[in-house]
């Protein structure tokens, strides 16, 4: 056949029908993946393994804790939230045993103040003013934070139990402090769920967080977690065992716990952890009043804020984890790994598959105007045409599931009319993930791209109880 004879359309059919086989073959390979994951959640379900605990909240919120306990919270150009953080926190923490550290700059005045007002005069806030203009990476600023809990233990010749991580943006529950009390008793690194919370000024692109942590943090963090597999810490809603966080500043070069090379540090803090020999475990907990112990907040409500903050995430977990974590570890450890590291060819795939819908959407306006595509499927193409419908139709059920449970069935259908929104964020994000680790391969460096935070929760939503 000679090529160069080919019409326009015949090429168009070509690309059509090699989009198909590629994007269909590996969106059956992913709904496989997926399915197994499902299994394995509801094996865990109908044997009673993961059935969430529930706690009396009053009894928790009130314990006194069995040591000290130290609070980090970063914060950058954090003005609009930084206060609402630090006061809820007070409000809903009724502890005196620990002390919350806010890393501010030099150069960040509004932040600093903002956070001076929060504080007040409560004697379990200690704001630390970074000894270097920002913005530094949130890793940097974790170290000066920790620099400073080191310098409070010479002086006091009392050691932290435990340290929680926080972000700038986040609600505390007002649970949380006791029952990560209780369960660093026995583990090393304790994380518990994070709740993104719908937003009703942006219901199609800050709000499909929801889904997303509905589903990773209510089946795939379960099942790690069940499975024995390293699990990521979130950077927000987790506490360290103070004897670990220290083993991991003693295995870096300049003697602080927190990478500051990674964009992902908290991802690869918990897997540290884990490699080292310590004791995970993810705790889904609810209260008396039915609501899960979580850290709840409002995430990127623009689309490119959302792909600023995605990208970071598929640059730093998948691309620089490949290079800094390997693929140590069983069976299992290294199909979770695989799993964490799929952002980049998701892309790609869900790139290829909108395309071939834009082509197929062609051929079929011009099939209704009596022009005949060049090709017509066979049997196997057919079957996975079916295949991939199918396994659309079972994960978009298991989105609403997820979702409806923490949120209700109104989000949940939200969640479902999302999905081509949250791909398409997914496309973008993982192309320019690629684009920059490419640039840090060439010797460049790696830039670190900060969430910016408008609103806080507390501002605007009925706070979780904390009586």
């Amino acid at each position: 056949m000679n090529l160069g004879h080919w019409t326009i359309l015949e090429w168009l059919a070509v690309v059509e029908q090699e989009l198909l086989l590629f994007a269909g073959m590996f969106f059956l390979i992913g709904a496989l993946d997926e399915l197994a994951v499902d299994g394995l959640w509801a094996w865990l379900r109908l044997t009673g393994r993961n059935r969430s605990l529930n706690l009396v909240r009053e009894d928790v919120r009130t314990r006194r804790l069995n040591g000290h306990a130290a609070v980090f919270i970063p914060a950058w150009k954090e003005e609009s939230v930084i206060e609402h953080t630090i006061t809820h926190a007070l409000r809903a923490w009724s502890h005196t045993e620990y002390v919350i550290y806010v890393g501010c700059y030099r150069n960040d005045m509004a932040t600093l103040e903002a956070a001076m007002r929060g504080a007040g005069n409560d004697r379990r806030v200690r704001i630390v003013v970074h000894d270097c203009d920002g913005p530094s990476t949130k890793a940097d600023c974790l170290n000066r934070l920790y620099a400073a809990m080191e310098m409070d233990e010479q002086r006091s010749g009392q050691d932290v139990r435990m340290v929680l991580l926080h972000d700038a943006e986040d609600m505390v529950d007002p649970a949380e402090m006791g029952l990560m009390d209780k369960a660093i008793e026995r583990f090393e690194f304790v994380q518990i769920p994070v709740l993104p919370l719908p937003q009703k000024e942006s219901r199609w692109i800050g709000s499909h967080y929801c889904e997303e942590f509905a589903e990773a943090h209510g089946k795939t963090m379960v099942v790690r977690d069940a499975m024995g597999a390293c699990l990521p810490a979130a950077g927000v809603g987790c506490a360290l065992d103070r004897g670990m966080l220290r083993d991991m500043a003693h295995l870096q070069d300049a003697n602080a716990p927190f990478s500051v090379e990674s964009l992902t540090e908290d991802y690869e803090l918990g897997m540290r952890i884990e490699a080292a020999g310590g004791r995970s475990r993810f705790l889904r907990v609810r209260g008396d009043d039915g609501e899960l112990v979580a850290t709840r907040a409002f995430f990127p409500s623009r689309i490119d804020s959302c792909v600023r903050q995605k990208s970071r995430w598929v640059h730093g977990i998948a691309l620089q984890g490949w290079d800094r974590l390997g693929w140590e570890g069983g069976l299992t450890e290294r199909w979770m790994r695989l799993r964490d590291r799929r952002g980049p060819m998701a892309a790609v795939v869900l790139a290829c598959g909108y395309a071939f819908f834009i082509l197929a959407g062609l051929f079929f306006v011009l099939g209704e105007l009596g022009v005949e595509r060049p090709w017509q499927t066979d049997p196997l193409l057919s079957m996975l045409i079916v295949a991939n419908l199918a396994s659309f139709v079972w994960r978009a059920l298991v989105r609403f599931a997820f979702t409806a449970r923490e949120y209700g069935p109104v989000e949940g259908l939200r969640a479902i009319l999302r999905i081509p929104v949250t791909n398409v964020i997914a496309i973008m994000a993982g192309r320019r993930a690629i684009v920059a680790y490419a640039r840090t391969l060439r010797g460049g460096e790696v830039l670190w791209e900060k969430t910016h935070h408008e609103l806080h929760p507390a501002a605007t939503l009925r706070e979780v109880p904390t009586t």
